[in-house]
């Protein structure tokens, strides 16, 4: 959280420091008028979708792992095992002679492989 701060401190003032004073703003460079926003978009990049991505691309990864004998938690709070493991599909085992399908991308977490 300190780290988002520092970042977008360091980008207000180079911001503010790309800003024309005075007489100078006039015939000044274009594409320093640019560089504000194309700040705000790598802050926005840096802070929000990469951290989302790499986030994504790890849970994807967790889920094509999943195998038959791994306890996990879905999303929605269901402890189970998995029992059977299809292309898009989990068969959890949740209590006794109870099993429930459920999507991949519904796995929460895996408690024990």
């Amino acid at each position: 959280m300190m780290r988002n701060v520092s970042i977008l401190c360091i980008c207000s003032l180079l911001m503010l420091s790309c800003i024309p004073s005075g007489e100078e703003g006039r015939g000044g460079n274009p594409l320093l008028t640019l560089l504000p926003i194309v700040l705000i978009f790598a802050v926005f990049y840096l802070l929000l979708i990469y951290p989302k991505q790499r986030e994504q691309k790890k849970h994807m990864e967790m889920v094509s792992q999943l195998k038959k004998g791994d306890e996990v938690i879905t999303s929605s709070g269901i402890h189970g095992k998995v029992v059977g493991v299809m292309d898009r599909i989990v068969v959890l085992k949740i209590a006794e002679n109870v099993k429930i399908e459920m999507e991949k991308s519904h796995i929460g977490t895996v408690v024990k492989r």
